[in-house]
């Protein structure tokens, strides 16, 4: 018996394990993938949101501004990217001026420090390359970008370095209520749990639903994106969104902290949990939609494109707390944007609810600092030379479009929750996120993988099994 038992490693889920892990008490942390960051969370804009998007008084409001004040030093204590870029959300009609001062209202009754409205001549000397077509803007300098996979990587590597334990490619199929808590029938057999916290994402509802009589409904909301090449990375310093509609934010138009450019997402309900299939008509509307936020688009310089399903409630708001007719069980259901900022706050939250439920004081010795992986791409020359001094592997290019070595790709093998798939070095070093997309530096990264590992490099798999890079001929 564990004290707490965490269903997800996404963002959500990794924040939770991480204040948690402040905690007196046995944390594991149940996931289907072979990986963290699998799900939602690995495919979205990377948007740390100012905040004035959510009604106020919602769970999304509160989440979303304390989330965003977190980040800043959070980025600095778990040494992943992060940039203050501010967002701006244009408007392109005059009758539309309303729309954007309801919004300014909004964010000022939630917190958001510093937002205002620009007119046109403002607004186009902060950002020349917005449409000329704008006749007004709303500017929130608290807004900015982060990594989302170096986020949700970081919250689990300093989680698992305090003790908590994650299982990989675990599916959970069932759950029970006992006399002393939860019973989780997994497809790695069966774990039981004091607490059970449920931040699975789109299936958040399932397991919602296999404990309490009051139902959950989430619609996976597919949202498509294009990324653009790092010759365009600076065409727009700003994020740029348009007037939010029902159905989100829109497609916005954004640098990432890597340096390149992003638009995305459309924003389609789908039935299907696993339709993360980019379409010809997705893409199409978002290159048409970015063209109307900054002229002349670079729609020539897309080097990938990809889609995410994010966990749209019934209600439209976050779902948290104790689940009212199962005690013990806590939700963290419905996490849509702004997910990704608000997950170090609803981190917070649900921990010190759980904590409180299981009577836990906090550990003498957590340590909150985690290192990340040296970026040589970054690293001064100085900072380069010593990293060679100490490991030669550092000077052993792998990927030439992200300038990632061989020392990077072993560090995050060998690391709390190292990489043991190609996505996970993806994810924690960028190789085979350039321009080339994985053409040259694949077959290396294979080879590296099978050795550090000490497999034989046909197990080597891109993400889940099935995913294999080789295959025997006979099986062609």
């Amino acid at each position: 018996m564990t004290d707490v038992i965490i269903i997800g490693a996404g963002v959500t889920g990794c924040a939770i394990a991480r204040e948690l892990a402040r905690l007196d008490c046995k944390v594991k942390v149940l996931e289907r993938a072979s990986d963290v960051c699998e799900g939602t969370s690995k495919a979205n804009s990377g948007i740390a949101h100012a905040g004035f998007d959510a009604v106020p008084g919602t769970w999304k409001a509160r989440m979303n501004v304390e989330g965003s004040r977190i980040l800043e030093d959070l980025s600095k204590e778990l040494d992943f990217p992060y940039r203050r870029n501010g967002s701006l959300v244009l408007c392109f009609a005059e009758g539309d001026r309303e729309k954007l001062e309801k919004l300014r209202r909004q964010g000022e009754e939630n917190g958001v420090k510093g937002i205002r409205i620009l007119g046109q001549e403002e607004l186009q000397k902060l950002e020349p390359g917005v449409s000329r077509q704008a006749v007004a803007a709303l500017y929130a300098p608290t807004g900015a970008i982060v990594c989302p996979f170096g986020l949700t990587i970081a919250l689990a590597e300093n989680a698992a370095a305090n003790g908590v334990e994650f299982h990989l490619q675990t599916r959970v199929e069932g759950i029970r209520k006992t006399q002393d808590g939860y019973r989780l029938s997994t497809s790695q057999g069966i774990y039981e749990g004091r607490a059970v916290v449920n931040a699975a994402g789109v299936y958040a509802d399932w397991f919602h639903n296999m404990v309490s009589a009051r139902k959950l409904r989430i619609t996976p909301r597919r949202g498509e994106y294009c990324l653009m090449d790092k010759q365009v990375g600076n065409l727009v310093s700003h994020t740029i969104f348009q007037l939010p509609t029902a159905h989100g934010k829109g497609v916005l138009v954004t640098p990432t902290v890597h340096g390149n450019l992003l638009a995305g997402p459309t924003a389609r309900d789908m039935e299907d949990k696993e339709a993360v299939n980019t379409t010809r008509e997705g893409m199409e509307e978002v290159l048409k939609k970015a063209a109307t936020s900054v002229r002349e688009f670079p729609a020539r310089q897309v080097i990938t494109s990809f889609a995410g399903l994010r966990a749209a409630e019934a209600g439209g708001d976050f779902v948290l707390g104790e689940v009212e007719d199962a005690p013990g069980f806590f939700d963290a259901a419905g996490i849509a944007s702004p997910g990704l900022t608000a997950a170090p706050a609803i981190g917070r939250y649900l921990a010190g609810l759980v904590g409180a439920y299981l009577s836990v004081g906090k550990k003498p010795d957590f340590v909150a600092v985690r290192r990340g992986i040296p970026n040589m791409e970054q690293a001064s020359m100085q900072e380069r030379r010593r990293l060679i001094a100490k490991n030669p592997l550092y000077a052993n290019v792998i990927c030439r479009c992200e300038l990632v070595t061989e020392g990077e790709i072993v560090d995050a093998i060998h690391r709390p929750l190292g990489a043991t798939t190609v996505d996970g070095i993806k994810r924690r070093t960028r190789a085979g996120m350039g321009r080339c997309q994985s053409g040259f530096c694949a077959p290396r990264v294979v080879e590296i993988l099978a050795r550090e590992l000490q497999k034989d490099p046909g197990e080597i798999r891109k993400a889940d099994p099935g995913s294999e890079f080789l295959a025997d001929k006979g099986e062609w």
